[in-house]
């Protein structure tokens, strides 16, 4: 099997946890897909998750969903 390196988990997660947040606005708000997507891409959350050395991708989903929503 082999190993993934650290910037592959760290996509994966990265992904993975804007899929979810795409989810949770679409949840919250009722939007659509695409106003979904644009809050989150556009929040000032997505640099910080995707900055692989402050590792936030490692927190959950509803955790970021949080601090998206007070920033």
């Amino acid at each position: 099997m082999k190993k993934l390196s650290h910037h592959q988990i760290a996509t994966f997660l990265t992904d993975y946890a804007l899929s979810e947040l795409v989810k949770y606005v679409m949840e919250d708000t009722g939007c659509g897909i695409e106003q979904a997507m644009e809050r989150v891409y556009n929040s000032p959350l997505l640099p910080a998750l995707q900055d692989e050395e402050g590792e936030l991708y490692v927190q959950s989903p509803a955790y970021l969903y949080e601090l998206m929503n007070n920033m």
